[in-house]
């Protein structure tokens, strides 16, 4: 089972995680600089649950947005 939404395909997403070294400009430094970076992933509120997909009940991920949206029909 993939770990993505069965309703709006919502995935995984990169990015980075940035550290900064120096004072701020507003503290009296001369600005903060990237010093080093390193990459990540941001992970979409993922919820595990029995819904009813083409007629029949089947276990799947469903994020949270869909959830609220009421995109989705529980199963019993």
């Amino acid at each position: 089972m993939l770990k993505k939404c069965a309703i709006c395909k919502k995935g995984e997403q990169t990015g980075k995680k940035v550290t900064r070294k120096g004072q701020y400009k507003s503290k009296g430094g001369t600005g903060s600089k990237i010093s080093r970076w390193t990459k990540r992933k941001f992970l979409p509120n993922l919820q595990k649950m029995r819904i009813i997909i083409a007629g029949h009940p089947k276990k799947v991920f469903v994020c949270a947005k869909c959830i609220k949206k009421g995109l989705i029909q529980k199963a019993k």
